[in-house]
């Protein structure tokens, strides 16, 4: 590409009007073929001659094809480019949550790449309901009497309240009307189920006595609990029981539906060696939930199950088959890409292969070995280690963290443009000045790429 550029700046001929003299479209497709797909290519060239023709106008110099150049460039790299992720915070939306395992990755393939029995009962010829398996899964591990997968978190939230709650209200502790990244809000989510919210308590204090006027008062279509899983309320506080909310669902015929949003499928971890970690103990988790009499739960794929994005309904079957049935479970299904990926994250939990998957191997690294990746990469590059704290993110776990080490380079934030500038591009913080890189977060065999590339940004 830069050749392009010399080329024109070149042998550009000369006529004396200066838009005659712009380069051909034709003449720069050609230069520029196989840099992007040819209709977007295309879009580009015009633009940048459209450009050229505004600056000469108002007597600016022009360099069309450094101008394409320049462009191209940006383009590939909003088309996906893989980041080394330095920035302490585990789930990193902006970075795509949660990876997959290798076997997640690889089943996905399969699947994608291959004709594969979705729907098909291969002993019979016959077709069957798609995502049996991952239901038998969920069932095991979170002692569920059954499931259903939809393609996200909100999605599987829209669906449970549009099956049970359409055209009545939907009673929510005031303290958990959540807002949460991307503008979602709970009100705007329960006004699209076609539901009515009802406020319940205080912003701080909602008791069971609040929940059962407000079923007396109104006719209720289901009972909502919610997760306020990126913040935290504190101090002079109180709320109902999940049993107790249970009960009094019960007596009115309603199911109670709970959003954990995380997504800790069983809060006693059986899938790790020896304790539950400090930063999930407090985390709601499915299997306890359902234990507690809760109809529906609710959570996310991409997040403390560390597999794709997924939204996933547990619950009791009768339930589950309400939401089943409705109209929108069609448009919210997810594809057999998915389900293979999904699978394959469920069985790591259920093997106690726990390490396979990338967030729960980072999420579990000992601090030792994380001081002394951090020392290597500091003292390479006239760095200082400190302690830290890295974010699980996502909208998980608010406000706790896990113990880490920091590599900082003091008052050299003015590195973290050139990083970002890398082929492969580092995403770090910038903190009073300094440049920090919290090395929990990134791959060991990336220690020497992230090395190097400070290094050469210094």
């Amino acid at each position: 590409m830069n050749g392009t550029v010399e080329t024109w700046q070149t042998h550009r001929v000369t006529s004396g009007n200066p838009y005659r003299d712009l380069p051909r479209v034709d003449d720069l497709a050609q230069e520029f073929a196989d840099a992007l797909p040819e209709p977007l290519l295309l879009d580009v060239i015009r633009s940048a001659i459209e450009e050229a023709r505004q600056k000469i106008a108002d007597g600016d110099t022009t360099d069309v094809p450094g101008e394409i150049a320049r462009m191209v460039h940006l383009l590939r790299r909003r088309a996906g480019v893989q980041v080394i992720n330095a920035t302490g915070v585990l789930l990193h939306t902006n970075l795509g949550r949660a990876r997959w395992s290798d076997k997640a990755v690889t089943a996905a393939v399969g699947a994608a790449s291959k004709t594969t029995n979705l729907e098909l009962d291969v002993e019979t010829g016959e077709r069957r309901r798609r995502g049996e398996y991952v239901t038998s899964l969920l069932r095991a591990l979170t002692g569920a009497e059954d499931a259903l997968i939809v393609n996200n978190n909100a999605s599987a939230l829209v669906l449970a309240l549009a099956a049970t709650a359409s055209g009545k209200t939907v009673p929510v502790a005031r303290g958990e009307l959540i807002e949460i990244g991307g503008s979602y809000r709970l009100p705007y989510v329960i006004e699209v189920s076609r539901c009515t919210l009802v406020e319940v308590g205080t912003t701080n204090r909602s008791r069971i006595g609040d929940f059962e006027t407000a079923a007396q008062v109104n006719r209720i279509g289901a009972i909502l609990k919610i997760h306020p899983s990126n913040y935290r309320v504190e101090g002079f506080t109180e709320q109902a029981s999940l049993r107790d909310m249970a009960d009094l669902a019960i007596r009115h015929e309603v199911p109670l539906i709970y959003d954990i949003g995380s997504g800790l499928l069983d809060g006693d971890t059986p899938w790790l060696e020896g304790v539950t970690p400090e930063w999930a103990r407090n985390e709601p988790a499915a299997r306890q939930a359902l234990d507690q009499g809760v109809d529906l739960v609710t959570f996310s794929g991409d997040k403390l199950l560390g597999g794709p994005q997924a939204g996933i309904i547990v619950g009791k079957a009768g339930a589950v088959d309400t939401l089943r049935k409705h109209a929108l479970t069609r448009a919210l299904r997810v594809d057999g890409v998915t389900l293979a990926a999904l699978t394959e994250t469920l069985a790591a939990f259920a093997n106690n292969d726990i390490k396979t998957i990338p967030f729960w191997r980072h999420a579990t690294l000992d601090s030792d070995t994380i001081e002394t990746r951090a020392t290597s990469i500091a003292e390479s590059v006239g760095g200082v280690v400190v302690a830290g704290g890295s974010a699980i993110g996502a909208g998980s776990v608010p406000g706790v963290t896990i113990p880490t080490s920091l590599v900082v380079l003091e008052g050299r934030d003015d590195m973290f443009e050139c990083l970002l500038a890398a082929d492969e591009p580092i995403l770090a913080r910038r903190d009073d000045g300094n440049l920090v890189l919290d090395v929990r977060t990134v791959d060991p065999e990336d220690d020497q790429k992230l090395a190097d590339t400070l290094a050469k940004c210094r």
